[in-house]
């Protein structure tokens, strides 16, 4: 049997001579051992009543910092470059069972008690060949090494941060406790990884720790859990020096003409249904595809106009809180009836034949009411959680609320300038609605009864708090924007018979002296306002009570129409209070995580909560009803997700009748951005999984000769083989030469049966191969810091009220984000197409036409084909033979074997794969199918030429040791999301150092 005794290996024979005197120690039992790691010490025996003291600090540096973590929403300061990520290109989180091995992360990191679990068996298939002296020796380094899994850093402790590039097979050290491990246990990196070429490095620290060493000294361990900067905070919401919280984006709809709202069924679809300022309608499924047949076509009735600004048109839609059972919808919108302008709300019911389609003829009006001018139409219609309608009305329009002696505002015999409270349940074919016997006003006199607030200007978006997921607390509450007239916009609590000042009051401030120093106005005092150097039209938003962001719970989130700003609100208990907070882009590296953007459009018409209670907001680059520059975005945090579990959806089936259009995003992601400038060089190269000298070739059968260190000796050694065996691996008995000098004596068994590397299940070896040709490294692309700057773009005034222009993306394409006052709102972010840059503002006369008529014809070009055989190659009997499935092969236009558009053969027919969450590791699958040892590189958006058939596989997150694409995660046979100038290519190749082109 061959043992580890320090840093040697020594055979069974040198083992016993060395205990005998101390009457042998028994190896460990696995029971004391695991009731022992991950506490002050690392062994408890019959033998060892104390465990060795020296092993006291195993955990506490990554404890004392990880630990004692607060929770507080934002963290004010600069955390410069740091970018807390998973393995799994996600945040961290904090798991929902407290770890037991890795238990420094258990506030926080990037390990649930399962992944734990999987890391402590690891742990004690490779400490199962250690006697007991090398496992107090080496047990906390192989400890350490393999809990990095679990840093919330883990992604830059692996080299992982860019999907496109290989990993690290082990996580980055700094160079002292490199060296530290290469003196104390360097024979033992070949049992934390199956690359063969690890054991020619033992014998030279330089090499040794070229593997291991990251020469980022705030990222590698252990310097990352020192580090204050670092850790400040850890997991907050980030914020900038200014206060600025860093938030990130993903894009969920495009095309849109003026998305004014969006709403939810509630019914367990987790559909959503977007309204167009025109008149449509549109069903989004829960995978973001849209159905081709609009939900409700109103373009013929409705009054809008193509001129940027115009406030009237398709305002709104709130469905049934029942809808699934009551089925039905009603609208808030702008029509024209003998030349007077009106508003119309009206209740139509879900058609019979088509879940996803309104019976356009069931329209039924519950209220008009006459519009005096133009603008200040309201436009909020939302259902309370007493089931009852709220209807958001604006004083009639012009400036000032110049209509009768006090204005319409404070009038309570009018609609006009005023929150409605209906019982749209309990009506008759006479009555379309009744009052609330609740409602404030009922039986007084002069008063209208279907008041339940006044004094209100333009009220634009509200929202009702769903309440703190756990407590309840603020459920019910009533939140509004309230447009201002030339100095300032607010945010109020809605409350049953509140008078909200206007046009006595304009925010905190007297607009109507006589009006507000009248001792009888009793108003109703906003939660916030804000003065127009910060933006000139209000859009209201909501508490975020979503799952998957937990530090945004109680988040009152919102915007500026004009200014293009995003802001939140958060509520002081104590105080009694609201605490602003700017929203800014995230800064580049902050939102580097897959399908994330940090830049959107200026014009901000609503926010929306989904069915899930995520938050969104749908903005435009061009406030005209027909210009398509609409988009919808999710509001992401990048700092902290919730643990794996917590928030799975599963959509109940939808019945489709038409046709899928699937969703494309245009605007390009963060993670694919190329640097704008060149890093300076340093004189540190970075650190690579490869060697930094030219490889050599090593025997593997060679008998090295005995070489005299300080603090360690090497023995003279053979490589000895191994029988294999079915549950355990035991090495046949080798005879070596006792060894000489100084060092740790310890005993392990010197077999290759256990890989730790990440994401990878650890599976025992039979027999150890010697070292082959070393790999030559991976050439970085350009010498320099790990994260390039890129240049802050100048700032720019603020625009005028909207024109017809289109203006560029709000936010960030560096890594300079923006705070108060923020003028560079403006600066567009860099494109790869001009596609993305110049979206089309004009409606498709081919669409409007079909979707006004009787039929709802859509062009072949868009037709969906999810789940239809495509257009590709098709061979003869012969051919179909030749190929197995989950065969693949490269396609290119030069014919080359080892680069191209990668086509995967199932069912009997060949198709493209989609490139999202493809990465180095199924580049690395392909390859391998096709003969080569290394993928060198993944080619997204149709690099290398995108295919005119089937598109077969999509979403493929594979762990690098799969036979085919098969076998790896991914979405079902012919479902995607995706168009095929997504399909991926690879370039394959035979070392990691050759020249791809």
């Amino acid at each position: 049997m061959l043992y580890w005794r320090g840093s040697e290996l020594i055979s069974e024979w040198s083992y016993d001579a060395i205990t005998d005197s101390h009457s042998r120690i028994p190896r460990p039992s696995l029971a004391s051992r695991r009731a022992c790691i991950g506490t002050s010490c690392i062994l408890k025996s019959p033998e060892s009543e104390n465990c060795d003291r020296g092993l006291e600090d195993m955990t506490a540096p990554t404890t004392n910092r990880i630990l004692g973590l607060a929770g507080t929403l934002w963290n004010d300061g600069d955390l410069g470059s740091t970018h807390p990520q998973c393995l799994d290109f996600k945040p961290p989180f904090q798991p929902r069972e407290p770890l037991v091995f890795c238990k420094e992360y258990a506030k926080f990191g990037c390990c649930d008690l399962e992944k734990d679990e999987q890391i402590s068996q690891n742990f004690y298939v490779i400490m199962d060949h250690f006697d007991y002296s090398g496992y107090v020796t080496c047990a906390k380094y192989i400890r350490n090494v393999l809990c990095q899994e679990c840093s919330p850093y883990a992604a830059h402790l692996y080299d992982a941060e860019d999907a496109n590039t290989p990993m690290r097979e082990l996580p980055g050290l700094c160079g002292d406790y490199c060296t530290e491990f290469w003196q104390q246990c360097r024979y033992t990196v070949s049992l934390l990884t199956d690359n063969n070429a690890t054991a020619g490095i033992e014998e030279n620290r330089d090499r040794f720790c070229d593997f291991l060493e990251l020469k980022d000294r705030e990222y590698c361990y252990p310097n990352v859990l020192s580090n204050d900067k670092l850790n400040a905070n850890l997991g907050d919401v980030r914020a900038d020096t200014e206060g600025c919280l860093q938030l990130c984006l993903m894009e969920v709809a495009n095309g849109l003409r003026n998305p004014v709202a969006m709403v939810h069924a509630d019914d367990g679809t987790h559909r959503f249904f977007v309204a167009e300022q025109l008149g449509y309608v549109w069903t989004y499924l829960a995978n973001g595809s849209r159905v081709d047949r609009p939900f409700l076509n109103l373009t013929r009735a409705v009054l809008t106009s193509p001129w940027a600004g115009d406030e009237r048109g398709f305002l709104c839609m709130a469905l049934h809180p029942r809808f699934k059972e009551v089925r039905k919808a009603y609208v808030y919108y702008s029509v024209s009836v003998k030349k007077e302008e009106k508003i119309r709300i009206s209740e139509f019911t879900l058609s019979t034949d088509d879940m996803n389609q309104l019976d356009h003829s069931s329209e039924r009006t519950i209220l008009e009411v006459v519009e005096p001018a133009s603008n200040h139409n309201g436009g909020q219609l939302l259902f309370g959680h007493d089931g009852y309608l709220y209807i958001f009305i604006g004083d009639g329009g012009r400036a000032g609320d110049p209509f009768g002696k006090f204005g319409n505002s404070q009038n309570k015999s009018t609609l006009l300038g005023k929150v409605l409270r209906l019982d749209v349940d309990h009506n008759s074919d006479v009555d379309p609605y009744s009052i609330p016997s609740d409602n404030p006003f009922v039986g007084e006199k002069d008063s209208l009864p279907e008041v339940y607030a006044y004094g209100v200007r333009n009220m634009w978006r509200c929202s009702i708090d769903r309440g703190d997921p756990v407590t309840g607390q603020g459920r019910g509450r009533l939140f509004c924007g309230d447009v201002g007239q030339n100095k300032f916009e607010e945010v109020d609590l809605i409350v049953k018979g509140g008078n909200y000042g206007w046009r006595a009051k304009e925010g905190f401030s007297c607009y109507d002296n006589k009006l507000c120093y009248n001792s009888s106005l009793d108003d109703v005092l906003p939660i916030f306002a804000y003065p127009h150097k910060l933006g000139k039209s209000v859009t209201g938003g909501y508490i975020y009570r979503g799952c998957q962001m937990p530090n945004l719970n109680g988040l009152y989130i919102f915007g500026d129409f004009m200014s293009g700003r995003l802001m939140s609100l958060k509520e002081n208990s104590n105080r009694g209070d609201w605490e602003y907070k700017e929203i800014c882009m995230g800064k580049s590296q902050t939102c580097r995580f897959p399908k994330l953007i940090n830049s959107y459009y200026k014009y901000i018409i609503s926010f929306a909560e989904d069915e899930a209670g995520e938050l969104y907001f749908l903005a435009t680059g061009a406030p005209s009803a027909t210009a398509r520059a609409g988009v919808i975005y999710k509001i992401i945090d990048p700092s902290r997700r919730a643990p794996p579990g917590k928030c799975i959806v599963k959509p109940t089936p939808v019945s489709i009748k038409g046709k899928l259009i699937h969703f494309h995003p245009k605007e390009e992601f963060v993670i694919d951005k190329k640097p704008t400038t060149t890093a300076a060089p340093t004189t540190t190269p970075k650190a690579t999984t490869g060697f930094p000298n030219p490889p050599a070739t090593v025997d593997p059968n060679r008998r090295p000769t005995n070489t005299t260190r300080k603090n360690s000796a090497r023995p003279t050694r053979t490589r000895a083989t191994v029988k294999p065996v079915k549950a355990t691996v035991r090495p046949a008995k080798a005879t070596v030469k006792p060894p000489t000098g100084t060092t740790t004596a310890y005993t392990i068994s010197r077999t290759r049966a256990v890989t730790a590397r990440p994401g990878h299940d650890s599976k025992p070896s039979s027999s150890y191969i010697g070292p082959t040709v070393t790999p030559k490294p991976r050439t970085p692309a350009a010498t320099g810091s790990r994260r390039p700057s890129q240049p802050t773009p100048p700032a720019a005034d603020r625009p005028t009220p909207p024109t017809a222009v289109r203006t560029s993306p709000v936010g960030v394409s560096t890594d300079q984000p923006h705070s108060t006052p923020r003028p560079v709102f403006w600066t567009a972010s860099p494109k790869s197409t001009s596609r993305t840059q110049r979206p089309d503002f004009t409606s498709s006369k081919a669409e409007d036409i079909s979707l006004k008529g009787k039929g709802h014809k859509t062009d072949a070009t868009t037709e969906n084909r999810v789940n239809k055989k495509g257009r590709g190659s098709k061979h003869g009997k012969r051919r179909r033979r030749k190929h197995r499935t989950g065969s693949v092969r490269l396609i290119s236009a030069e014919l080359l074997s080892d680069r191209g558009r990668v086509e995967i053969f199932i069912r009997g027919e060949w198709g493209t794969v989609c490139d999202d969450l493809f990465n180095s590791k199924a580049a690395a699958v392909v390859c391998r199918q096709l003969g080569f040892p290394v993928a060198l590189r993944v080619a997204k958006r149709a690099e290398l030429g995108g295919g005119n058939g089937s598109i077969l596989l999509d979403d493929v997150e594979c762990e690098g040791t799969e036979r085919t694409l098969l076998e790896c995660k991914r979405a079902k046979v012919g479902q995607h999301n995706c168009a095929h100038d997504e399909d991926v290519g690879v370039v394959c190749g035979h070392h990691h150092d050759e020249d791809e082109y």
